[in-house]
């Protein structure tokens, strides 16, 4: 896998012309675009993935997070299926029975429409939230690492893709899960840059040593004075691992 197709740029932007502009100048120098809530809701859903295909972009990662009974989290999936995603995710905290649900109806909206199935992966656990947070207010009684271990593998018994989650615990995951496990990684901050409401997290560098095969990157890039030129630089750093 090059460098550039490992970054995947997220468009939290406010509309659909910023997040088109953004897939316009980053295309050619990363792999992937994820769309997530800001841009999610029904009148905007669709236009928004029909704006990206029209201007070349084929690979987009839908950040939806579903989560709900089985039988609307498979509905769920027809619809990323018909959206044109190249990947979408659910949360693992729905349990084994809602994600195989969400692959299912994958597989079965994908093979009606005769078209390529979207990857399915697992969220498993958000990288805002820290250890104090999660066995305090979560009342989870295991350390980070060891629940979102508990989670990946759970996503992997379900028959999914791979799971989401912070690059504090790709390794761990790595291990537990193989190396045909997909391991979409946000919380992903150069050095120097900001970590804002992140608290999981970590250079490109130690993510990629860690396993993981895509970096989710928001700010770095679509905040920067030359998006351009900060997405190169990640490449950059991620090829000389």
């Amino acid at each position: 896998m090059e460098a550039k197709d490992r970054i995947c740029v997220a468009l939290d932007v406010p509309t659909v012309t910023k997040a088109v502009e953004l897939a316009e100048l980053l295309y050619p120098y990363v792999g992937w675009f994820k769309v997530g809530k800001a841009m999610q809701t029904p009148t905007v859903n669709a236009r928004v993935f029909d704006a990206l295909h029209d201007v070349g972009v084929r690979r987009i990662f839908s950040d939806n997070k579903h989560i709900d009974i089985p039988n609307t989290v498979r509905d769920a999936a027809n619809g990323e299926v018909v959206n044109g995603a190249s990947m979408f995710n659910v949360m693992a905290q729905g349990g084994s029975e809602m994600m195989m649900a969400a692959m299912e109806g994958t597989c079965a909206k994908a093979g009606e429409l005769d078209v390529d199935r979207p990857k399915v992966v697992a969220v498993t656990l958000l990288t805002s939230i820290n250890a104090e947070a999660l066995a305090q207010e979560l009342r989870v009684g295991m350390d980070p690492t060891e629940y979102v271990v508990h989670l990946a593998e759970l996503a992997k018994y379900s028959g999914l893709d791979g799971v989401v989650a912070s690059p504090l615990e790709v390794a761990a995951i790595r291990e537990a899960c193989g190396d045909d496990f997909l391991i979409i990684t946000p919380g992903i901050r150069p050095v120097g840059a900001d970590a804002n409401d992140q608290q999981r997290l970590a250079t490109p560098t130690v993510a990629v040593k860690n396993g993981s095969d895509i970096l989710v990157i928001g700010r770095p890039i679509i905040g920067a004075d030359d998006p351009v030129a900060a997405a190169q630089a990640i490449a950059k750093e991620i090829a000389s691992v």
